[in-house]
């Protein structure tokens, strides 16, 4: 299909130079510093709505940096910027854990809520202490407590793992080196007149190509029989058809971070672009929220039913993975179809 041509009125039609690169770099790092500083005053005395704030702001500005690092490679110092940008990448995932573990566990509970079709949350009795309707509803009760107790250990040790990296050397090196990138920023001596247009376009190429290799035809049908064949086997790898849809998920991140850069950090909101990144992270939640349901069934010694209700629960989520691939297909195609 043909590649969209920019209008004269697109704000990235017109040359930009690695100027602004250096612009949205310093800001981004500023950003991350004000994040920081907002973490350490909300300190232990902090609510946790603040906490979460601020952890949310110093891994969006921490994606971005790493992220246009990596669109906009050739005109950095090349050391230093594949010094920092695993470095940023660590932090972005140590801080994401926590808020992971307890929207998977959120998204899971109710799930099992709507499945069983009782009037309390799994895991929760009744005000005569017996659980609601049937196999499936005792089954899910235990099911939810067995998962509460898996994700809940899981999220405490991810919110100990965060603080100890917030509190390590190798996170004050990463924000001694942003607090200097937000005032000087290691560009090539070529870099400051340099066109970041080419850079931005391959990165969009890589998406489109990467797009184009996804199974969309399976994805278009509502139920994707060969999406459970691995779900509940021995094997704890993740499941096959994943990886190329998470790793979509991440070129369209870069290609979003590139438009901004190209915009001077003002991209007009693209629906399309950002239903499609709505799509594939409903994608991400429901693939590890399986995965999580399966690693649950796989416990030693679990009562028949806690099993059935955990396979059901699987199964219900892998529906949702093809359901969120289908929605990402829809939203793409109306792109392709609008930008030609």
């Amino acid at each position: 299909m043909a590649q969209q041509h920019l209008e004269p009125t697109d704000p990235t039609a017109r040359v930009v130079t690695g100027d602004a690169l250096a612009g949205y770099l310093r800001a981004q790092a500023t950003e991350f510093l004000r994040a920081l500083r907002l973490h350490r005053e909300t300190g232990p005395a902090g609510t946790a709505e603040e906490s979460v704030d601020a952890a949310r702001a110093l891994r969006r500005s921490a994606r971005r940096i790493s992220g246009s690092l990596h669109t906009f490679r050739p005109l950095l110092e090349t050391d230093w910027s594949e010094e920092i940008r695993p470095e940023l990448a660590w932090l972005s995932g140590t801080l994401g854990l926590e808020h992971a573990y307890e929207a998977r566990l959120e998204r899971l509970l109710l799930a099992l809520h709507r499945l069983s079709g009782s009037t309390t949350l799994p895991g929760q009795a009744t005000s005569e202490g017996t659980v609601e309707r049937g196999s499936l509803t005792v089954g899910a009760a235990k099911a939810g407590a067995l998962l509460d107790r898996q994700l809940t250990l899981a999220r405490t040790r991810a919110h100990s793992t965060a603080l100890q990296a917030l509190g390590s050397s190798r996170f004050h090196a990463v924000a001694d080196k942003v607090a200097v990138l937000a005032s000087e920023v290691p560009l090539t001596a070529a870099a400051p007149t340099a066109d970041l247009r080419p850079l931005a376009s391959a990165a969009e190429e890589r998406l489109t190509d990467a797009v184009a290799a996804l199974p969309l035809v399976t994805a278009g049908h509502p139920y994707n029989a060969e999406a459970l064949v691995h779900g509940l086997s021995p094997d704890p790898a993740p499941h096959p058809q994943d990886g190329p849809w998470h790793q979509v998920r991440l070129l369209l991140r870069l290609h979003r971070y590139a438009r901004e850069v190209l915009c001077g950090g003002g991209a007009p909101v693209d629906v399309r672009l950002l239903s499609a990144g709505q799509a594939l992270n409903r994608h991400r939640d429901a693939s590890e929220a399986a995965a999580a349901a399966a690693a649950a069934a796989r416990t030693p010694r679990i009562a028949p039913a806690t099993a059935y209700a955990l396979g059901v629960l699987h199964a219900d989520q892998r529906h949702e993975v093809e359901a969120a691939r289908f929605a990402f297909q829809q939203a793409w195609q109306k792109q392709r179809v609008e930008a030609v």
